[in-house]
């Protein structure tokens, strides 16, 4: 089991199951969202994750039709984001695990819009705009 919270403790959550790759957006709505060069995302099932504690202290922001930026009422912490057309899925904030996960960086999103004075690596698969959608 995979855990995680904000910074006042008032809000914990579970993961079950192996963690994927980190994805990374430069996007400025992620910019502002995290208070960062970037976001950093893992993709967990909805099936996966479990709140813990306070979920009544969570507020919901919609930054863009469909997409819910979830936080800590109390310190503001950034929890996770969730998309209304992919129910079954959520993305985590890496930085609110309690211990750093195993993994490496699957992507960086938005490159284009990234800050100048922190430049995407080369470490991994870079987009100018999203990231594309995997094929079946």
């Amino acid at each position: 089991m995979i855990e995680g919270g904000c910074l006042c403790g008032g809000v914990r959550y579970a993961i079950t199951g192996a963690l994927a790759d980190v994805q990374v957006c430069h996007c400025q709505s992620c910019q502002k969202a995290q208070g960062g060069p970037f976001a950093t995302n893992i993709p967990v099932d909805r099936a996966c994750f479990e709140w813990r504690r306070g979920e009544a202290q969570i507020r919901d922001y919609e930054s863009s039709p469909g997409k819910h930026r979830l936080f800590c009422g109390r310190c503001g912490s950034p929890l996770i984001s969730r998309r209304d057309a992919m129910p079954q899925a959520v993305r985590v904030r890496a930085g609110t695990l309690d211990h750093a996960p195993a993994a490496h960086i699957a992507s960086q999103a938005f490159t284009a819009e990234a800050v100048p004075w922190w430049p995407p690596g080369d470490d991994a698969p870079c987009f100018a705009g999203p990231r594309p959608k995997a094929r079946k």
